[in-house]
């Protein structure tokens, strides 16, 4: 039987929360706390705990831990580790059940650390108390209607504005991929909102990290970085009952021989082979990759479509060799090119010049100027619209054409596409900036190259299949093995 779904609310949207080890200097961990949550724009209560006092970012802090008066819903703890255990009991004491710990030094730490965690874990349970990490770098969820980050992490991610249902969540086993995801995020404009690092998972894993957000509305898609699972089968029930309604996309880590040492001695995870991992992941109705560049291209796809799309695409090109590519890319990911309806095949004839290919990829020549592009475009709005799943557009820039007015047509066809698109644009772009974040606006992604394109949509096709798998109640084969008990 599942385990009853934890109210992580506290440690995602505490309305109150004390900084024990808090610090004006940006650089120290305490002093990095409270920076994010300034940068964050957290609106609720914030009390520092710094035995000098006096006043912290502008919020006065307390002595200690007995003088946060009320209790807080809260406490992020970036103290030595020798010092944490007594923290948690005073925090105990003081009313505080939940509890963020982000120094290590606790099982991954060798006998010393292995006993601290000990008294840690005994503490806890007689006091009845919950505890994120400890050795993590912390949790952000920029949920727009309350903010909150606690983390040590450099940077936070783009979030989304008020009212959308696209943000992606990122669970990682790792605070360094979090760091790196958060950069990619901010770089290409993908709508993360939520960023967790695990770290020791003395009480809160990856699995309940997931099952809470999972049942957030501004959360569309999870994907995470796993290399160890304490518990699969509540693992696999959590993923099955979140991919039921969105998708779960994870990236696992140690499934070569030379990466499972890696990961063992990183989490102590017990090494999987790809075989071990591909049915583990089929039997969650996870949609697996097999890179941190697949993870993120199916954060960029999954960040505009949530609920996936079909198979079917269609390839309209300016030039024969990337759209040969593209089709390539697009079968081995198991995306099908139907041929082309028969009125839209006679508009294109009409109209195309006689050397284009009038097939799938359709091909309009390397000097095809907005004209051509939307009149291609407007013929599979008005006569392919069901025969298609999607549209993926190549724009190769030859120096004859002024790209600019091409990137102007299609991001007005594509406000009343009546199908999803996707394009990508190669050669030397000197204003690819600008043409990015126009199609960008007007909805449709933008990929650097048409493999890249290709993989995404690929990714997106993947889901709608396992969601109608999990929502048929198929009971899974569980073949992963457990992380080792130390």
């Amino acid at each position: 039987m599942a385990a009853p779904l934890r109210d992580l609310s506290p440690f995602f949207a505490p309305r109150s929360i004390a900084v024990v080890g808090a610090g004006e200097r940006p650089t120290s961990s305490g002093g990095a706390v409270m920076q994010m949550l300034r940068l964050a724009g957290y609106g609720g209560r914030v009390v520092p705990v710094n035995p000098r006092g006096g006043a912290i970012f502008g919020y006065e802090a307390v002595p200690s831990i007995k003088a946060i008066d009320p209790p807080v819903d809260l406490a992020v703890i970036v103290i030595r580790p020798d010092a944490i255990v007594e923290a948690v009991g005073e925090a105990a004491d003081r009313g505080i059940r939940n509890l963020l710990i982000l120094p290590g030094g606790f099982a991954e730490a060798g006998p010393a650390g292995v006993a601290r965690n000990e008294a840690l874990l005994k503490l806890a349970a007689a006091r009845g108390l919950t505890i994120a990490g400890p050795n993590c770098a912390g949790i952000v969820h920029l949920d727009p209607a309350w903010r909150f980050a606690a983390t040590f992490l450099r940077d936070l991610p783009p979030g989304t504005a008020p009212g959308t249902r696209n943000g992606l969540a990122f669970i990682s086993q790792s605070g360094a991929l979090a760091e790196e995801f958060i950069d990619k995020a901010n770089a290409r404009g993908l709508p993360l909102t939520s960023v967790v690092s695990v770290g020791n998972a003395v009480h809160l894993g990856v699995e309940d990290y997931l099952a809470w957000l999972g049942e957030r509305p501004e959360i569309g898609a999870a994907l995470l970085y796993v290399e160890s699972i304490e518990d699969r089968e509540r693992f696999c029930a959590v993923a099955r009952k979140v991919a039921a309604r969105k998708p779960v996309i994870a990236l696992f880590g140690g499934r070569t021989e030379i990466g499972g040492r890696a990961a063992a001695a990183h989490t102590g995870a017990v090494a999987n082979d790809e075989a071990a991992i591909d049915a583990f992941c089929a039997s969650c109705d996870i949609v697996r990759v097999d890179s941190l560049r697949r993870l993120l291209i199916a954060a960029k796809a999954f960040g505009r479509f949530p609920q996936g799309l079909g198979r079917r695409a269609l390839i309209l090109s300016n030039s024969g060799g990337p759209g040969v590519i593209c089709a390539d890319r697009a079968a081995l990911e198991g995306l099908a090119l139907p041929p082309l309806p028969m009125p839209m095949a006679e508009v294109l004839r009409q109209r195309l010049p006689g050397e284009a290919s009038v097939a799938n990829p359709i091909d309009l020549l390397a000097d095809a100027r907005e004209d051509r592009f939307g009149m291609a475009l407007e013929a599979a709005m008005t006569h392919a619209a069901a025969d298609y799943d999607m549209v993926l557009m190549i724009h190769v820039v030859p120096f004859m054409v002024e790209a600019e007015p091409v990137i102007d047509r299609l991001a007005e066809l594509a406000a009343r596409a009546p199908m999803p698109l996707m394009h990508s644009m190669m050669g030397t772009l000197p204003g690819k900036a600008d043409w990015f974040a126009k199609m960008e606006r007007a909805g449709v992604p933008m990929f650097n190259d048409v493999e890249e394109m290709a993989e995404a949509a690929g990714l997106l096709a993947r889901y709608p299949i396992l969601r109608e798998k999990v929502q048929s109640d198929i009971l899974p084969t569980l073949f992963f093995r457990d992380k080792k008990h130390t």
